[in-house]
């Protein structure tokens, strides 16, 4: 979809809380006919104050944020802003969160690792009205819809809600319980409570098995200490 004369360009909005990506990303953008970076912001608050104040036609988000994360941003934004499309443009595995983000109301979900043109394509793609993901992804969803999976079927993350999976993403990481509540703005009282939903959900015998999980499940998803 390129830009026709006299026609508008698309306008984009950028959350990532890295500086390098956010520049990388309105360098690509800016390079394109029938689209242009409108602004950026590198946590949540920012982005919520300002994308109702901007009004982009389109929001790519990333997952990982400081303070509030990608998820819970989509969700204020489709509260706020029901009619903005956002696309997610991650590092996480997309068979762990892109179910997750199109169920909180995103369009759609790219890895980082794709070639910048499918990025382009992506975020053309949700400024058409469509849903973005990639073709291995697609084809697990139709063919979850088609089986009719119960629970046993799917994976053990999929038992985790999404507040649960930070939890246990950031246990993984090495926060101890009062680093999570506040990392989180929780009590740990909350966090300690989710703690015995993960491990329960998890069957997991006690405090070491859950870290242990844990530290394995971060590190195999190359997340390690880092935010992506």
């Amino acid at each position: 979809m390129k830009a026709k004369k006299n026609q508008p360009k698309a306008r984009i909005f950028i959350v990532d809380d890295h500086p390098i990506v956010r520049q990388g990303l309105i360098q690509l953008i800016n390079q394109e006919s029938d689209l242009v970076p409108c602004g950026n912001a590198e946590d949540a608050c920012q982005a919520l104050e300002n994308i109702e104040k901007l009004k982009p036609d389109v929001a790519v988000v990333d997952i990982s944020l400081k303070g509030m994360n990608g998820l819970d941003l989509i969700k204020n934004l489709k509260v706020r802003c029901p009619h903005l499309p956002i696309l997610v443009l991650s590092m996480y595995d997309e068979s762990i969160y892109a179910e997750r983000v199109l169920r909180a109301g995103a369009k759609g979900y790219i890895m980082k690792q794709e070639a910048t043109e499918k990025v382009l394509v992506a975020i053309r793609r949700v400024l058409e009205g469509q849903v973005y993901v990639s073709e291995v992804l697609a084809s697990k969803i139709i063919e979850k819809l088609v089986n009719h999976p119960t629970l046993e079927n799917h994976s053990d993350m999929d038992r985790l809600s999404d507040r649960e999976l930070e939890v246990f993403q950031l246990i993984g990481k090495g926060y101890g319980t009062r680093q999570v509540a506040k990392e989180l703005h929780l009590s740990v009282k909350t966090i300690e409570t989710y703690r015995e939903k993960i491990k329960e959900k998890l069957d997991l015998e006690n405090a070491t098995a859950l870290v242990r999980s844990a530290v394995q499940w971060v590190q195999s998803e190359n997340v390690g200490g880092l935010r992506v």
